[in-house]
């Protein structure tokens, strides 16, 4: 297996990680926070940069807003998924209300709206609210 490069959630550090050691909850190498904790990371503009530039593990990302019904009703469905693909993928939120000009910038016309990265460059998008069912679906068919 190949190496990854993981942004840490806490720090933001770069980290190098085996891919075999994916699965054994790597720490980052600066602050020791877990590099794949089981819930999404929370993202703004800027993060969201760093993590499509920098990291290697494919990237999910949510996005939401605080007023949208379905959102509200997906939010528990993403969050448990986190923690199932955790090795695998990398899920994140991005709230497309406060981040207004990110959410621009991906052509975000509905909410809520799924996109995959990979290696920085959109796979695959998925608008509407999924259920558990239909997420995990989703996911396993992305060309990752």
């Amino acid at each position: 297996m190949s190496d990854h490069f993981l942004i840490c959630p806490a720090c933001q550090a770069k980290n190098r990680v085996p891919g075999e050691r994916l699965q054994q909850a790597p720490q980052c190498g600066k602050c020791k926070a877990p590099l794949l904790p089981p819930q999404p990371l929370t993202l703004d503009g800027p993060r969201m940069d760093r993590l499509l530039a920098n990291e290697t593990l494919p990237l999910v990302v949510d996005f939401w807003a605080p007023w949208c019904g379905p959102c509200q009703s997906m939010a528990p469905v993403f969050s448990a998924a986190a923690g199932e693909v955790a090795g695998q993928l990398r899920l994140a939120k991005l709230d497309t209300e406060a981040h207004q000009a990110a959410a621009s910038r991906f052509g975000i016309r509905s909410i809520p709206t799924l996109i995959a990265f990979k290696n920085g460059k959109e796979i695959a998008r998925q608008s509407g609210a999924l259920s558990a069912g239909q997420l995990r679906q989703w996911l396993q068919n992305l060309p990752v």
